[in-house]
């Protein structure tokens, strides 16, 4: 037998002990985060949650670090990887797909979380939540979810809300993740369409607070709100920072752009590469915002900004040659959207509804639903090959050529 394996020298009490010690050592890092930790930043100590967590108040993770664990073993995140980001069905293993856009944000804010004296963790877990919600085919399929919704009575259909749905209703069979609310406030407002120069978070919500956000964020077109909290902020801006410069790089990969059409104006400030784009975006959030309570762009780097997005959306998110299978995914989701709906309507046990989605979930998720809503929640789950493989043949689209 080896040395380190006599029983002689093994602790009989270990996991009595060895917990303690352990939480021994989560105390000590909540007081260093005391110690290091911006006067603006939330500590991982004030996390507010829905209900009472033993893991939370017991274990020996940090509040935010179990936050983002919780969503990182998510089934909704598993998803990502089939989950559009600006191109769909184009045959190309280098561009990039939801889950990328996700990691991306995360190792973004984080690095700017970490010179500015932050909550790192808070940061990752909202970058890793932030968008759960897409449906297929991203930001187009969102808007047509969204008018089927509101055709329907179930208001506008916004990812970012669907991604509080997914953590707080749906998933773990409907008890939901029990997340902190400084997470789930992060994820309700993180757009990062919106051009801001300077993100400064309001006061501090509570949970009704948020659900009464969230309630008037789905009668509205195009909502929008500030986080409460400076590492929301972070996430905001890093949202913009992370998929600028990709799409570009994706776009010249296509042979949609050239490198030489990115406005003049916005290249000498930003650069042409996507990775000098986010090295200058990052330098200047950082030194523009170092000891400040908001998150902010300089005025010129703000303008180059707003420019190279006015840019992206002109040549490349509007452009028509990648738009070429909308009509057929619009012509999915109706489909589908109808099709659920009447075999809700029929109580058809044998849909796919039923046996993909409704089965084994809460009786509280499902008598709190109304049909519209589930067969929203369903859709939207799904990933973009799944959502194809369900539509009759000739509505299936084909691949884009470009």
């Amino acid at each position: 037998m080896a040395k380190w394996m006599k029983k002689d020298s093994f602790d009989q009490n270990f996991g009595d002990v060895g917990q303690h010690k352990i939480l021994e050592q989560k105390k000590a890092l909540n007081l260093r985060e005391r110690e290091l930790f911006s006067p603006f930043a939330v500590f991982s100590q004030d996390a507010i949650r829905r209900k009472y967590d033993l893991r939370a108040q017991e274990g020996y993770r940090q509040n935010f670090s179990l936050d983002a664990d919780r969503i990182l073993h998510s089934l909704a995140y598993t998803r990502y990887i089939d989950k559009t980001q600006v191109f769909s069905l184009i045959k190309n293993d280098h561009l990039t797909h939801r889950v990328l856009h996700v990691q991306l944000v995360s190792r973004i804010a984080r690095t700017i979380g970490r010179y500015l004296g932050l909550n790192e963790d808070l940061i990752e877990a909202a970058s890793m939540g932030h968008d759960l919600g897409h449906p297929p085919f991203g930001h187009d399929g969102e808007r047509i979810l969204s008018e089927l919704t509101l055709k329907n009575g179930a208001g506008y259909f916004h990812h970012n809300l669907q991604s509080i749905d997914i953590l707080e209703h749906i998933e773990q069979k409907g008890r939901g993740c029990n997340l902190s609310l400084q997470t789930l406030d992060a994820i309700v407002c993180h757009n990062g369409e919106v051009h801001s120069t300077s993100l400064e978070p309001v006061k501090s919500r509570t949970f009704n607070e948020l659900d009464e956000l969230i309630a008037q964020m789905r009668q509205t077109k195009k909502p929008d709100a500030l986080p409460m909290t400076i590492e929301g902020c972070v996430v905001r801006a890093s949202d913009t920072i992370a998929y600028i410069g990709r799409d570009i790089e994706d776009s010249i990969r296509l042979g949609l752009i050239s490198r030489d059409e990115l406005p003049a104006s916005c290249v000498e400030l930003l650069g042409n590469t996507n990775g000098t784009i986010v090295y200058n975006l990052v330098t200047d959030v950082i030194t523009t915002s170092l000891n400040k309570p908001y998150i902010a762009f300089s005025d010129k780097i703000s303008d180059a900004l707003n420019s190279l997005k006015s840019f992206n959306y002109e040549k490349i998110y509007y452009n028509p040659s990648i738009k070429k299978h909308l009509k057929s995914v619009k012509q999915i989701y109706i489909y589908l959207f109808d099709s659920f709906l009447n075999d809700l309507n029929r109580q058809n046990r044998d849909s796919i509804i039923y046996q993909n989605f409704l089965d084994g979930l809460s009786e509280k998720y499902i008598n709190g639903r109304s049909d519209v809503e589930i067969v929203r929640d369903f859709i939207a789950g799904m990933t973009d090959s799944f959502f194809v493989s369900l539509a009759p043949e000739h509505l299936q689209p084909s691949p884009i050529v470009v």
